[in-house]
């Protein structure tokens, strides 16, 4: 995580741009994150009521902080301001509900970032659920701000935060920001920060060959129903064969991409802002904090989902199917499915590939349904796999373990352990909660 950070950093600092890391504290629970982050010199995003109280126990500064909640409730709008935590704003009944909360407590001060959406970029908006639409914003500020915060509220900062990771929609959407501010400041607004949100993109895997033909090798299956199958009754993964032709597309994440991160975040940076200026020139020449609010790419190489091997099956298609004392919640987010391939930790593993113990199939997880797969992937096992053995998931930390973590069946979350490096390994158990 600190080697993520600092990479980001560089690119800043070698472009001499007041720059910050704001922790996206939704992708993983484990508050050993937070802290790293904090002695990191990062700051937190947070998007609830909860993770902001336990940022605020952890030590780490409101001024810190910022609140992005998709639904930020009275009584989290008024710890926000409790704390002096930025709050980004939404829309206006947000709005509305702060003022309401200034004039009940007397604030002598709120810091809100408006959040912004709707850039134009190739001739369209770019669509989101979230934020002001671009064109709206100077009207809010005009004709719609409260009367109650007048006289305490700054805007601080501007926000957005896009779909996907698409370099050029990014610098699409800074390049209209950067005409924005100086129209708010002309209204009173001391902005202060720009706020490009997360979507920094990081790759999972090394070998763009095997991810193409990975691909390559689906879509022949989904074309030829009589090939052999290479996912659980042949699920596209987005995709779909009708009339021989495939609809769709991909429905998970971008295992291999590139530009990743430090080359990704320079090309924005490196941008033309207008004819005299690249964005990192136009941000310094208008005394600006550039922020940004990364959860995976940030996580990128920490964690991993291990789980023990409770049977083993042949099924009468001749298929193997692996159960785990896990389920498909505790490795995914909302993507079809996670296309890492999982380390195989055998009690005793066989020195190389035996024939009479290598098996093809699938791993299955703990809840009571036919769909019910930890992995859609057919998976071969060259030196077997049976009972009480460990399967790793590798590189989970990211949104992965705990994003849909759910308690289905009543059956107990994963235990969070944190490994401490030194000569004899020591882990402990992440206090994730209080009652813990």
């Amino acid at each position: 995580m600190l080697r993520n950070i600092d990479e980001l950093n560089a690119v800043a600092d070698a472009r001499q741009v007041p720059f910050r890391v704001f922790f996206a504290r939704k992708a993983n629970k484990c508050l050993t994150f937070v802290d790293a982050a904090a002695e990191a010199g990062a700051g937190i995003d947070v998007a609830s009521e909860e993770e902001l109280r336990q940022v605020v126990e952890r030590g780490v500064a409101g001024d810190s902080i910022i609140c992005t909640a998709a639904i930020k409730t009275q009584s989290l709008l008024a710890a926000c301001i409790q704390h002096n935590v930025t709050i980004a704003i939404d829309n206006d009944d947000e709005l509305a509900t702060v003022a309401q909360l200034v004039e009940a407590c007397s604030i002598p001060a709120v810091s809100l970032a408006i959040r912004v959406s709707g850039f134009r970029h190739d001739g369209q908006k770019l669509f989101s659920r979230f934020g002001f639409d671009f064109d709206d914003v100077l009207p809010l500020i005009n004709s719609r701000w409260p009367a109650a915060l007048d006289d305490v509220a700054r805007v601080t900062g501007l926000h957005f935060h896009l779909d996907g990771y698409c370099a050029n929609q990014r610098i699409s959407a800074i390049q209209q920001s950067l005409r924005l501010v100086p129209k708010l400041r002309q209204l009173g607004h001391e902005v202060q920060f720009l706020d490009i949100g997360g979507g920094i993109p990081m790759s999972y895997l090394d070998d763009e060959q095997q991810w193409l033909a990975f691909w390559e090798q689906l879509e022949h299956s989904l074309r030829e129903p009589q090939t052999e199958p290479i996912t659980f009754r042949r699920h596209g993964l987005g995709l779909q064969s009708i009339d021989g032709q495939l609809r769709g597309k991909p429905n998970v994440y971008p295992f291999y991409q590139s530009p990743t991160r430090a080359d990704w975040f320079a090309k924005i940076l490196d941008a033309p802002c207008d004819d005299q200026f690249s964005i990192a020139a136009a941000i310094r020449q208008q005394h600006l904090e550039l922020r940004c609010e990364p959860g995976r790419s940030i996580l990128d190489g920490c964690g991993m989902t291990v789980a023990r091997v409770e049977f083993c099956k042949q099924h009468h298609s001749g298929d193997w199917f692996i159960g785990l004392a896990m389920n498909r919640t505790q490795c995914r987010t909302s993507s079809d499915d996670f296309l890492v391939d999982p380390i195989v930790l055998r009690n005793s593993e066989p020195s190389t590939e035996d024939p009479e113990t290598s098996i093809e199939g699938y791993l299955v997880g703990a809840y009571c349904t036919e769909s019910e797969l930890l992995s859609l992937r057919k998976l071969k096992f060259p030196n077997g796999i049976g009972v009480g053995d460990l399967v790793v998931f590798p590189n989970t930390a990211g949104y992965l373990m705990h994003f849909l973590e759910s308690r289905s069946h009543q059956f107990p979350l994963a235990m969070n352990l944190v490994a401490l490096s030194g000569e004899v390994p020591r882990f402990y158990v992440d206090a994730i909660d209080r009652s813990e």
